[in-house]
Order: C-alpha cells, then sequence, then structure tokens
C-alpha cells in the first residue's frame, strides 16, 4: 500500500520550476481577448443579416450597407479594363457574396473556438470536460500538433471562401490579383499537407518506440 502511494504521489517541485511553470497563466489574457473578438465576430454577423434582410425587404439604406460591404472597385489605370457599375437592388449575386461573409465569419468563428478552447487545455489548463455530454469530440485527443493541423485546415476553408468570393466578382480583378489569391490558396494547402504528413511521421515513430 506504502508503495503505490509513493508511486502516485506528485514529485515536489523546486520554487523556480513553480514560478516557472505557473508563467502559463500570463496567456489567459490573451484567450480572454480572443473571447471579446469573438464577441465582435458575433455582432458583424447579425449586423449583416439583419441588413440583409432588410434589403431584400426593400429598404434603400440597408441596399448600400450591403452593397458598400461586398462591392468591389475595378482596377482603374490600366488599359483594358472598365469600371463595373454598381448594382441598383439586391441580385443573386448581391446575396451569394453577402452569404459567403456570414459563412466566412462563421468558419473565422470556429477557427477561434479551437484556439481558445484547444489552446487552453494544452497550454494553461485542463478544462475537466471529460464524460460531458457537450465536450467536442476532438478536444478528448488534443495535442500541439493536432491543434495545428485542425488550425490548418480552418484555414484552408476560409481561403476557400475567400477565393470563391473573388471568382464571383472576377471583373473586377486583374489577372495578376487572381494569380497571386490561387498561389496563396495552394500555398494554404501544401503547408497543411506537410504538417499532417509531418504529424503522420511522428505518430509512426512514437508507435515504433513503444514497441521497442
Amino acid at each position: 500500500m506504502s508503495l503505490t502511494t509513493q508511486v502516485n504521489e506528485p514529485q515536489k517541485l523546486s520554487s523556480l520550476s513553480k514560478f516557472i511553470f505557473a508563467s502559463r497563466w500570463l496567456q489567459l489574457p490573451l484567450y480572454l481577448g480572443l473571447i471579446l473578438a469573438q464577441c465582435v465576430y458575433v455582432y458583424h454577423f447579425w449586423v449583416e443579416l439583419v441588413d440583409l434582410i432588410r434589403a431584400a425587404m426593400g429598404d434603400g439604406v440597408a441596399l448600400q450597407h450591403l452593397l458598400d460591404a461586398v462591392s468591389v472597385a475595378a482596377t482603374h489605370g490600366k488599359e483594358g479594363v472598365e469600371a463595373i457599375p454598381r448594382p441598383t437592388k439586391l441580385n443573386e449575386t448581391t446575396i451569394m457574396l453577402v452569404v459567403l461573409g456570414l459563412i466566412d465569419v462563421v468558419m473565422i468563428s470556429n477557427l477561434l473556438i479551437m484556439v481558445i478552447v484547444g489552446g487552453y487545455e494544452t497550454f494553461v489548463s485542463r478544462l475537466g470536460l471529460q464524460n460531458h455530454p457537450d465536450q467536442p469530440e476532438w478536444l478528448s485527443h488534443v495535442n500541439a500538433t493536432v491543434l495545428k493541423v485542425k488550425l490548418a485546415m480552418a484555414i484552408i476553408g476560409i481561403s476557400s471562401i475567400h477565393l470563391l468570393k473573388t471568382f464571383i466578382n472576377v471583373k473586377s480583378y486583374d489577372a495578376k490579383d487572381l494569380i497571386a489569391q490561387t498561389v496563396i490558396h495552394v500555398v494554404f494547402l501544401l503547408s497543411a499537407l506537410a504538417i499532417a504528413y509531418c504529424d503522420q511521421l511522428m505518430t509512426k515513430t512514437q508507435q515504433q518506440a513503444s514497441k521497442h
């Protein structure tokens, strides 16, 4: 019985070790700040949604707000590029751009949740959500590497939304802008694949080491 007690007894830390380990709580204000940023995104989402509903009901002021948010001025000062007139009423393209903007806000909000919950759980303190009915499935096996892979996938999704919005307004962009955004998106894809591949190599290495 005494042997078991000795084995389970936590190791005593020196004062310096306690101080260094306690420094992880300096990250707490950062995660609280991200929660406030999440509140800003929620407010922005509802403002855009209310403007969309009001514009659909014929409100001219709400329509102007939406057009200011989604319209992209064509590149000026270049040959062969003409200014595209702004629509005067709510059309399919405008609705699609607004909805994509709302989806973009939701995806960034999901990214914030992963950073806040996963980062706090990994780097600051345990949340104690075991057996909780609302515990996220990915949180049960989260670590720094898994968090990086999930963040990379979320960034790819956000980049895809922005690229789709660009292609919908393709006449407002020149070829260089389109190529640059496409290249950036491909770089995000390759980065996510590289992170996932490194994670797979590390997992195989740990499994082989455990067998030996």
